[in-house]
């Protein structure tokens, strides 16, 4: 799904550029649709679904007994400890693949996925990004990554060694502040193009542009 069109794009690229005339310092912008497919989630919800009703027909198995007994024509049957042991582990098997195939309704399986773990795998994952994408690919090892991923809603801002000996983490609040008010109303190149320049708002202050400073990495818009 398209997030951002070509219009966005010039947007966010001629942000960079602007930002870039000031310092040294280089921003480099990823946009991502997810940062993780969270299949394992998917799964222990689905293996936990399976082992409570396990567990449920193991301690109340005449509810179940009497259910089956009913659609098999209403005469008792004398179950045998394997046909029980069958039954459970049917019962289990059942729940596990309904309740995966219920979570293919995206909007539930992303509803399903615990908010600390979007945020570890979306911090996770940008910082994969800027490894391979900025991270002492600069002359003074001055990169700084911007990361939106848009499925889980959360954004990042991860700075190269040199920048991050001389601006705490929590200084790039502001910018993240600005950037996701817009973004959450829809406005998502605004608000990444407000993000980038207050981030060269910071990187101007302790990297000023030298004389012989050149554009060591893109300015467009990275889009995974």
């Amino acid at each position: 799904m398209a997030h951002i069109d070509d219009a966005g794009r010039s947007l966010i690229a001629a942000a960079v550029s602007e930002a870039e005339a000031a310092t040294s310092g280089e921003i480099v912008t990823v946009l991502a649709e997810a940062s993780d497919g969270y299949t394992d989630v998917a799964l222990l919800w689905a293996a936990g679904a399976a082992f409570t009703a396990m567990s449920v027909f193991a301690a109340f198995p005449q509810p179940f007994l009497d259910i089956w007994d009913h659609l098999i024509g209403g005469w008792g049957h004398e179950w045998t400890t394997g046909e029980l042991a069958s039954m459970v582990i049917a019962l289990g098997l059942l729940k596990f693949i309904a309740v995966l195939l219920v979570q293919q309704w995206q909007p539930l399986k992303w509803a399903l996925v615990p908010g600390p773990v979007k945020t570890i795998r979306v911090h996770n994952q940008a910082v994969r990004q800027f490894r391979v994408g900025a991270e002492r690919r600069t002359t003074g090892h001055t990169g700084v990554l911007i990361y939106l991923s848009m499925r889980e809603h959360r954004a990042e801002i991860v700075a190269d060694e040199s920048i991050a000996a001389k601006v705490p983490a929590e200084v790039w609040g502001e910018a993240m502040g600005d950037m996701l008010t817009l973004i959450r109303k829809g406005a998502v190149a605004e608000g990444l193009a407000v993000g980038i320049r207050d981030v060269g708002f910071v990187l101007a202050e302790h990297f000023p542009r030298g004389s012989e400073d050149v554009n060591e990495l893109p300015d467009r818009l990275i889009e995974v």
